[in-house]
């Protein structure tokens, strides 16, 4: 059941990437996949591992919230494409990971499957340096829980690395493109 909501917890995140333009918006969907991602590695993995994940998509958004647009911004005009996307890429991610694949891990596969889809997008669609620096913190995250479904990696370490990679990428600062 935590595994579930956690999994939920994570789309949403990602769901919140793809539909805000602030930085408050940004910052609590990288806060959502972080934790969404600990809840659905904790059962399998060591708790430390699962802590990290936790700790770097809070402090990546809290990061996030230095820079950017101000405010939530979340489903500003013409965001529909961007809403139709978090609902077809949420019901992808749930039909590949629970029906087409087999084996335990459902969760951590649907988690994984629609962060990297969906951030994916967002990063390679976006046009302000901060959401795509925030795709990519999601993605970095989405990467290293997904280490856990091999079962033979060290995920301490992996999952350290990937949070540490997250929370760098949110301190990134770009410069605003000039009008020249």
């Amino acid at each position: 059941m935590i595994e579930a909501g956690g999994a939920a917890l994570a789309w949403l995140g990602a769901s919140l990437i793809v539909l805000a333009d602030g930085r408050r918006g940004l910052a609590l969907g990288l806060g959502a996949i972080g934790l969404g991602m600990c809840a659905v590695v904790w059962p399998s993995g060591p708790g430390l591992a699962a802590g990290a994940l936790a700790i770097g998509g809070i402090l990546a958004g809290a990061q996030r919230l230095r820079n950017g647009p101000p405010g939530w911004a979340i489903m500003p005009a013409g965001s529909t494409p961007r809403l139709v996307l978090c609902l077809v890429g949420g019901l992808l991610a749930l039909w590949i990971g629970a029906a087409v694949t087999s084996g335990t891990g459902a969760s951590l596969r649907i988690a994984v499957l629609a962060v990297i889809g969906m951030t994916g997008v967002r990063v390679f669609g976006g046009h302000q340096p901060e959401v795509m620096l925030s795709g990519v913190a999601g993605l970095v995250l989405a990467v290293a829980a997904a280490s856990s479904l091999s079962g033979t990696s060290p995920e301490t370490v992996v999952f350290a690395g990937g949070a540490l990679i997250a929370v760098g990428t949110s301190l990134i600062r770009l410069p605003e493109p000039s009008d020249a």
